[in-house]
Parts: C-alpha cells; structure tokens; sequence
C-alpha cells in the first residue's frame, strides 16, 4: 500500500513538472492569466461550468474569485454554473442535459465575459454546447482538458491541455492551473502587480 501512495504522489509531481517545463503551456497559462485580468477590469465576470469533479472544480474556482485568494480585497464577479438545483433540474427537465450550461450562458452571459469550460475528456456534450452559445454571444472562451483537447478544442479561444490522459491527474491540474489564474488576477488588480 504505501508504494501505491508513493506512485500516486509521484504521478501526480510528475505531470506538474511537465507542465512546469512546457514554455508553450506556461505561456498559455501567463496569456489566459492576463485575459482573465482585463475582463475583470472591463467590469465584466468569469462564467465556469464542469461535470462531477470538474463542476466542484468550477464552484471552486468561482469561490477564490469572489472571495479572497491570497489576502483580502473586494470580491469580483465570478459565476459557477453548476450550482442552482432548481435551474439545473428545470433546464435539464426543460431542455435536456445537453443544454444545461449553454441556457444559462444564453440568461447570464454577457459580451465580453469569459467562460471557462472544465472537461478531462474534452468531450462533454454540455460543455461544447456551452462554449457554442459564447461564441453567439462574444464570451471569450477558455478549456481546461487532457492531454488531446477532444472536441471542445476547436470552440474555445484558449485550450489548456494538461499533458495526461488520467482523470484524478488532470482534475489535480486542472486546480493548480486555476489556482494560478486567481492567484495573477488578484494580484494584478488589488496587489503590487508583477513589475
């Protein structure tokens, strides 16, 4: 058992350092970092939505945006659409599990937001849907994923591949990458900034 707990940690450290020495995906990460930024300084907000693990990903993310991060300054708008059991169950009910996110897009969304869509495979039919409804709207779009981007890769503006094909790897990246959006925007806005 405790040589199972060394791998587990030891998959995880690894996937981290490939992205660590990835120019191509810490600039990505830098240049999503940045966009998030300047649409918080437009006034605009981030929208997240995911399924399972990456809808609490979603929530949590959302939770560091309109909370605190690193020290305590005013809240900026952030929205995970994962969370309101009655719209979830009246779209889901209404219009069909396919649709859940993108109605929401279509009531919440405005031009200008950025939507950031959570999916190991890539290929969750609700948040392709999503990511199609922001492009109607001028929603900037961004996904986290695996290793091949699936399906969604071609609707978003930015796609970030974590560089696994295993689910609990990609979700622990998928936070840490998050993490790092939060950390920069709070930063850049409330902070000293990084000049």
């Amino acid at each position: 058992m405790q040589s199972f707990i060394n791998n587990q940690i030891k998959e995880s450290y690894e996937i981290k350092r490939l992205i660590l020495e990835s120019t191509e995906l810490t600039k990505l990460i830098k240049e999503v970092a940045e966009k998030t930024t300047v649409v918080y300084r437009n006034g605009k907000k981030t929208l997240l939505a995911g399924n399972g693990g990456s809808a609490a990903d979603a929530q949590h993310i959302a939770g560091e945006f309109v909370s605190r991060f690193y020290f305590d300054r005013p809240g900026i708008p952030s929205v995970a659409l994962t969370t309101d059991t009655s719209i979830l169950t009246a779209i889901g009910n209404d219009y069909g599990y396919e649709r859940l996110f993108a109605r929401q897009i279509q009531a919440q969304g405005s031009e200008g937001d950025l939507f950031i869509g959570i999916s190991t495979s890539g290929n969750s039919p609700n948040i392709i849907s999503a990511l199609k409804e922001c492009r109607e709207k001028g929603i900037i779009t961004v996904g986290l994923t695996g290793a091949s981007g699936g399906r969604m890769e071609e609707f978003c503006d930015y796609c970030i591949k974590v560089p696994s094909d295993e689910t609990p790897r990609i979700q622990e990246s998928h936070i840490l990458i998050g993490h790092i959006i939060c950390a920069v925007v709070e930063e850049s806005i409330f902070g000293k900034g990084f000049n």
